[in-house]
């Protein structure tokens, strides 16, 4: 999911399960929860410079979100979180946290990452380095209004009771607002639009009441993080029958060989998109793509570090193949990311000149 989601679900994580033995713990939650990813760029300083670049395609969602990764990452930032306390510790003069609360804090965030990013369809490849193999859940839009509302609700509840934070939440509330009722307006459902308005509302009703406070700041995260939990759970329940429905339909289209998604849509939760292929060609509700890849340009194109980049990536590989103006150049892309009108033109793509 997007970063801001990590952080707040991190934060609120943080807070409910170490709020009580760990000073900041849901600063150190906030930064945990986004672990997978500034490792990446640790690693490979500039990745995301280029999205969609073939090495983006390749090590993004690589070794630091598998459960490898992850482990190593537990293990670091445990280490420096308990020194930095340690540390501060010594010059309040006060007993340092314990350090099994501060691994269980930053194990269960940076866990929520993995997890947050496995829900959606963009996927994940948790074993690696022994396996490429991607895991689609194919649950929750990789962004979704509600994993910012909800935690952030929860997080402005057990503020303290001062203009400072009460001006954070005000502003982030306001942002996401604009994103949700105006900037992204066409794309997100009217009930979802709806909730954001109440969500901001019982958010700000709650901390003018005073209904957690300080000392209920871990109980209004838990209570947040339960109703993500529940909101989650029948997302999972409605794609259940959803997903039959979809690979009933492309078996019954492309026999019993035929890959199948039931994708999620961005803004319109609990909504699928139905795509099924077969080795030649890929479908849509009203639409097919061929495919192209069993032609000799595409398979030389295949053998180039681009197109193994996107050939690891891509969950339904498309290509074409253009031989005008001298030269062939080979487009490769994942429909996932394009519609049947745009083609190669996107996210998702790498185009490879042949001699």
């Amino acid at each position: 999911m997007d970063n801001l989601a990590h952080t707040l679900v991190g934060a609120a994580l943080g807070r409910a399960v170490a709020g009580r033995d760990v000073p900041a713990a849901g600063w150190i939650g906030a930064v945990a929860g986004n672990a997978p990813d500034w490792a990446e760029l640790v690693l490979r300083p500039g990745l995301w410079a280029r999205p969609s670049g073939g090495e983006y395609l390749v090590y993004h969602r690589g070794i630091t979100h598998s459960l490898l990764g992850a482990a190593v990452e537990i293990a670091a930032l445990t280490g420096v979180v308990v020194l930095l306390l340690h540390l501060w510790a010594r010059r309040a003069a006060l007993p340092p946290p314990p350090w099994r609360w501060v691994a269980a804090c930053v194990t269960a965030t940076v866990a929520s990452h993995l997890y947050l990013d496995w829900q959606g369809s963009y996927g994940l490849r948790p074993f690696l380095p022994w396996s490429a193999q991607w895991y689609y859940a194919d649950w929750i839009a990789i962004v979704d209004p509600f994993f910012w509302l909800v935690p952030l609700v929860a997080l402005a509840w057990g503020a303290r009771r001062h203009w400072a934070p009460a001006l954070v939440y005000v502003l982030a509330l306001a942002g996401v607002a604009i994103l949700v009722l105006w900037r992204y307006s066409d794309l997100v459902v009217w009930w979802v639009q709806v909730g954001t308005v109440v969500a901001a509302v019982i958010g700000m009703l709650g901390w003018g009441r005073h209904w957690f406070g300080v000392a209920g700041r871990r109980r209004a995260a838990g209570y947040g993080l339960v109703v993500l939990a529940a909101y989650v759970a029948a997302n999972a329940a409605v794609s259940v029958p959803v997903k039959a429905q979809i690979r009933a339909a492309a078996i019954q289209r492309f026999g019993p060989d035929a890959s199948w998604a039931a994708l999620t849509i961005l803004g319109r939760p609990f909504r699928w998109e139905a795509v099924s292929a077969s080795p030649d060609s890929v479908a849509g509700q009203g639409w097919v793509v061929a495919r192209h890849l069993d032609h000799r340009a595409v398979r030389a194109a295949l053998l180039t570090s681009q197109g193994r980049a996107i050939a690891q990536f891509a969950r339904f590989l498309t290509a074409a193949v253009d031989s005008s103006g001298g030269g062939v150049r080979v487009s490769l892309w994942d429909v996932r990311y394009h519609g049947p009108a745009s083609g190669a033109a996107g996210w998702a793509n790498v185009q490879v000149r042949l001699r």
